[in-house]
């Protein structure tokens, strides 16, 4: 069976949801708004120029979700579903996963962000494989620590390699992977068929360069 491998913020959906996520626990007053919105978008601009420290952004991103109980946390999310991805759902999105399943295709999500932020999201999505970066969870409480490798850059091979190892089947055939950013060269370079999804400006010369597709998943203006 081949893999149709995805990337999730700004590809499948037309924003970053471990940004919106941040921004909605600002609005709903969990966190302290001006500290947490001021790190919060400087951690995204690092991150959309290739030079984030993922350990730190985890240690400040996986904070909140140790403060409350799961069971306030699901609520919030739901509320998030329905108030903010709702709002950056792409259509088109689903449209392509739709044509890689029609042709017998295993359908993998792979992202640097957290497994609770996204875990719905590929959920709604369908697919059939998510590989996320792990949040800690003891007794049914975030501890705010990661588990593992982050899902990030090289980490998203490593990661991706550890799953093949576990479904040797999927590890000699064809592999397609969909993404909107520089972060994620590591992983373009390595599949069969990379495809930049609305990149960003640094992937684009890359996939020019390198003669790689560049698509669009976007509703036309």
């Amino acid at each position: 069976m081949q893999l149709a491998i995805f990337d999730l913020d700004n590809t499948l959906i037309g924003g970053d949801s471990d940004h919106a996520w941040g921004e909605f626990l600002v609005e709903r007053e969990h966190v302290d708004s001006e500290r947490y919105r001021s790190a919060n978008d400087r951690f995204y601009r690092d991150y959309q120029r290739g030079e984030l420290d993922i350990f730190a952004y985890l240690e400040f991103a996986l904070e909140p979700l140790a403060q409350m109980t799961r069971a306030q946390l699901n609520n919030l999310h739901r509320e998030f579903m329905q108030e903010v991805v709702s709002e950056i759902w792409l259509p088109r999105a689903e449209e392509l996963i739709s044509r890689h399943r029609r042709q017998g295709h295993h359908i993998m999500i792979i992202t640097a962000t957290n497994r609770f932020v996204v875990e719905p999201i590929a959920q709604r999505l369908g697919v059939d494989s998510l590989l996320a970066t792990e949040p800690e969870e003891l007794q049914g409480r975030f501890t705010g620590k990661v588990v593992g490798e982050p899902c990030y850059q090289g980490g998203k091979v490593v990661r991706l390699h550890q799953w093949l190892a576990h479904n040797p089947e999927f590890g000699g055939n064809e592999k397609w992977f969909y993404s909107d950013s520089i972060n994620d060269l590591p992983l373009l370079q390595e599949v069969d068929h990379p495809v930049a999804v609305d990149p960003c400006p640094r992937l684009r010369a890359e996939a020019e360069k390198r003669g790689w597709p560049i698509i669009s998943l976007r509703e036309e203006e």
